[in-house]
């Protein structure tokens, strides 16, 4: 996009920026009775298509649509489209070598996407028709297909998409050249490793598997974070107060479900200082970033409410939000 679309497409997002929803709103929503209460009152936000008894899948999809219509409206090149849904692409990708090897559905949901959704994933894969993957996807669908035919070893697979879907995250921003899609990927990979590096101390994983599963982020020092995770818990807690990630282990401390909202919420920091930024894809994906978190939010709501849980409960695990 030149300049001058930028200036346009940040125009049309600041006007939607006023549709976002605040803090105050989700507040309010925890403090609802019902899931039905919390539907009703975002339906008359505008979310979903207006239909009467849409359930709460059907509107938080049909405002996943409507988001990813508005990028492709507003122009945005397709590149750094890619690097937004590229986990979703290699989860994907699992999730068909494991349906194809194993001749079960495992419960992995399949994410909607035009080109690899899951009929599509399922023939490339059946087929070994690799050449119709992305070419930063190919080498890793091959191998990763060979390897679960010979072994069967799920966890392993999930490992080696894992690592490859962290490396290519990065090397896809930088393809972009865009700045702030840069700092985006390089934030998502290392809170990535981090939650690598916590599960493999708990699970008590050798040196060489945690090295491997681990991708490298200018952010943080990962071989050192290796070392730390061969050891024990209380290490990767001593490394990650070392290089100052003292939030991120009170967080670990309490549970990982916090961890996952201190993630959301930093990253969602970091998305604060596009509000002032006019020539560039930064307020677009921030804006994106944000609504795909109020999306997020609106689903442990939601569930929640539907599973009887007090707002307590709830508050402790909704997101910050960007409006």
């Amino acid at each position: 996009m030149r300049d001058a679309d930028y200036i346009y497409a940040v125009a049309c997002i600041r006007a939607k920026e006023k549709t976002l929803l605040n803090d105050a709103d989700i507040q309010s929503m925890v403090g609802m009775k019902s899931e039905k209460e919390v539907l009703s009152y975002l339906t008359e936000k505008g979310w979903g298509d207006g239909s009467v008894g849409s359930d709460m899948e059907t509107v938080l999809a049909t405002e996943e649509e409507a988001q990813m219509r508005l990028l492709r409206t507003l122009g945005v090149n397709s590149e750094i489209i890619d690097v937004l849904f590229i986990q979703e692409l290699y989860h994907n990708l699992k999730a068909a070598i494991k349906e194809v090897c194993t001749g079960l559905d495992d419960g992995m949901a399949f994410y909607d996407h035009d080109k690899y959704g899951k009929d599509q994933m399922l023939g490339i894969i059946r087929d070994k028709d690799f050449e119709k993957l992305p070419e930063y996807m190919r080498k890793i669908a091959e191998e990763a297909l060979d390897f679960m035919l010979t072994t069967r070893d799920g966890q392993r697979l999930d490992m080696m998409i894992d690592r490859a879907c962290l490396d290519a995250t990065i090397e896809s921003a930088k393809l972009t050249k865009d700045r702030f899609l840069i700092e985006y990927a390089e934030t998502k990979v290392l809170m990535a490793d981090i939650k690598i590096a916590v599960r493999a101390a708990d699970t008590r994983r050798p040196l060489s598997v945690i090295e491997e599963a681990l991708a490298p982020v200018g952010k943080l020092d990962t071989k050192k974070l290796a070392v730390a995770a061969a050891t024990n818990r209380d290490s990767v807690y001593e490394f990650l107060e070392r290089v100052g990630y003292h939030d991120a282990v009170e967080a670990l401390k309490d549970s990982f479900s916090s961890f996952e909202k201190w993630c959301d919420d930093y990253v969602m920091g970091t998305l604060m200082n596009q509000k002032t930024n006019i020539q560039s894809s930064g307020p677009i994906v921030a804006f994106f970033l944000a609504k795909q978190n109020e999306i997020r939010t609106a689903r442990i709501i939601m569930t929640a409410k539907a599973n009887g849980f007090g707002e307590d409960v709830i508050s402790e695990r909704v997101r910050k939000m960007y409006g």
